[in-house]
């Protein structure tokens, strides 16, 4: 899976890249090694007390909103770079001058040309880990220093059979394995294995890496985050620099041609709406996340070329005005875009936007007009609706029972297929693990892995949809992703009934892919459709009405 993008998904988010901005606030990768030394070797006072707001002003990373679940960018210098194996360090803006960066009270993250995170004296690193040991554990930490013979002790010990896994995981350097058991010591709130393993895998992971070491720093980092916010609020308070909404568009968009899940998205869902709306003379088109608006360039013009001539289209576009950072302005760079292509193909058009976040979307945003075919886009945006576990207003079914009462004539629904809505912690992490390194691999084919572009669409369009699964809770956990199956029961439960693609659009479907690797698949169960990478699937597609 944060704001709009070029092509919606160009956060699955549209999201899994597709809503950079919405979701979750700022998110910053650029410590993904040091941060949780960080948050507490620096952040106490003489007295061993933590200041979250001093950690504000000094580190970032994900900073989640409750009210509008959007990002919002802050003002910062900060940028990120790489460090010789791949781990991701923050340094100052290239204006700065070079020989100040070391000295600077803004470069918290040490040298940018030895690409240290902390410090280049190994000896003050150490006593800044005993500082983080010492905050994280009280006045008794010197139990850390006995960590070894407990260690040693407990192999003895019959309950404490699965230290041996795991210092087997370790040395034979089972990534997966080792990221899985310190998810459980989290979970467990034993802060001390979870500590310990986490320096492990800061050894292990890397941006440059294979899929899952890519994976498994973000994982980490989500990880650490969960960790670190506990009791503290200092996941609130940190802050982070969004990258320009231009270098946004590039990623999303090299993320939407390199990948095509976002293109097998909107191509069965446009071609559910075009069947759906074949004789009809006027269409309005609901877009609960319009974002750029690019899965309409298609469907506009295959209207264009519909044998009796063009229907009257009319197209609502919703999305949160916190999109407009991605997009570079409000909707109605979107709507003029549509309307000059839609001009350009001899097809009538009007565009109505409604800048409001689906929680906030009531009839009267609608536009709802009588004599009017009416099709309703949900592609990449249900996941983000609270549901009845986090809120009693339950806007998730609310959304479908008010769409419902409009009649539609069809409604289309695409969503990835995971299960991240209701699990507690460490099943989720299990989920999580498992379907982004299907992601990662599938785009791991493609992009090779010292390619920057492959670095910057990874961290910025699927990275902080990980990092919000891990470590948020309630209201600011807005990826809530569930199964086909728990969709069906939602609609079932509003008044729908399936409405099964066509085999056309199957075919059409079939025909994209083969120009993508031979390891994704595309199923047909019970009326949708499944896109996945392997044995995994990834994202399924229906319709309704």
């Amino acid at each position: 899976m944060q704001a709009s993008q070029l092509h919606r998904g160009s956060h699955m988010s549209k999201r899994l890249c597709y809503q950079p901005l919405q979701g979750v606030d700022a998110y910053c990768f650029s410590q993904f090694q040091t941060l949780g030394r960080q948050l507490y070797s620096t952040g106490g006072n003489q007295r061993g007390e933590f200041n979250v707001q001093d950690i504000g002003d000094r580190y970032c990373t994900l900073e989640s909103s409750s009210g509008s679940h959007c990002y919002t960018a802050h003002n910062s210098t900060s940028t990120i770079t790489f460090s010789p194996n791949g781990s991701p360090v923050s340094q100052q803006d290239s204006r700065s001058n070079p020989s100040d960066q070391n000295n600077s009270p803004d470069n918290t993250y040490g040298s940018p040309v030895s690409g240290s995170s902390i410090t280049d004296d190994i000896s003050d690193f150490t006593h800044k880990l005993r500082e983080l040991e010492s905050v994280m554990l009280g006045p008794d930490s010197d139990v850390i220093d006995s960590f070894d013979s407990i260690y040693q002790e407990g192999t003895d010990n019959p309950e404490m059979g699965s230290w041996g896994q795991v210092m087997d995981a370790i040395t034979k350097g089972n990534l997966k394995k080792i990221l899985i058991v310190c998810a459980k010591a989290v979970s467990d709130n034993d802060a001390l294995m979870a500590q310990w393993l986490m320096d492990e895998l800061r050894k292990m992971v890397s941006v440059r890496g294979e899929p899952i070491q890519r994976l498994g720093a973000y994982m980490l980092e989500g990880l650490v985050a969960r960790l670190a916010s506990s009791g503290s609020c200092i996941y609130k308070a940190l802050r982070c620099k969004e990258p320009a909404s231009a270098e946004l568009l590039s990623y999303m968009h090299v993320l939407y041609e390199v990948c095509p899940y976002f293109k097998f998205g909107y191509m069965s869902a446009n071609g559910a709406i075009a069947e759906a709306m074949k004789d009809e003379d006027r269409v309005h088109i609901i877009d609960f996340q319009i974002s750029q608006g690019t899965q309409w360039i298609t469907l506009i013009q295959a209207f264009a070329g519909r044998p009796g001539g063009p229907p009257h289209i009319r197209i609502t576009g919703i999305d949160d005005p916190a999109s407009a950072y991605a997009r570079g302005g409000g909707l109605d760079i979107v709507g003029k875009r549509l309307s000059r292509l839609a001009k350009s193909c001899n097809v009538p058009f009007e565009f109505h936007s409604a800048a409001l976040s689906g929680c906030n979307v009531q009839l009267k945003n609608l536009g709802i007009r009588r004599g009017e075919a009416l099709a309703v886009n949900f592609a990449f945006m249900l996941h983000h609706m609270p549901d009845e576990s986090v809120s009693t207003e339950n806007h998730r079914d609310r959304l479908l029972r008010m769409v419902k009462g409009l009649s539609p004539r069809v409604v289309t629904l695409v969503e990835q297929e995971s299960n991240t809505n209701t699990a507690a912690f460490f099943p989720r992490f299990i989920e999580t693990l498992d379907y982004y390194n299907a992601m990662f691999e599938s785009i791991d084919v493609t992009l090779p892995r010292q390619h920057k572009e492959r670095i910057n669409i990874e961290q910025h369009c699927l990275a902080r949809e990980v990092v919000n699964i891990l470590a948020c809770e309630g209201a600011e956990r807005v990826e809530r992703h569930e199964l086909l199956g728990k969709w069906r029961l939602r609609f079932a439960m509003a008044g729908f009934t399936p409405y099964p693609l066509s085999s056309l659009v199957n075919a059409t479907i079939k025909t994209l892919l083969d120009s993508y690797c031979k390891r994704y698949r595309l199923e047909e169960r019970e009326g949708a459709l499944y896109l996945g990478w392997m044995n995994r699937d990834l994202v399924a597609s229906c319709a309704w009405k």
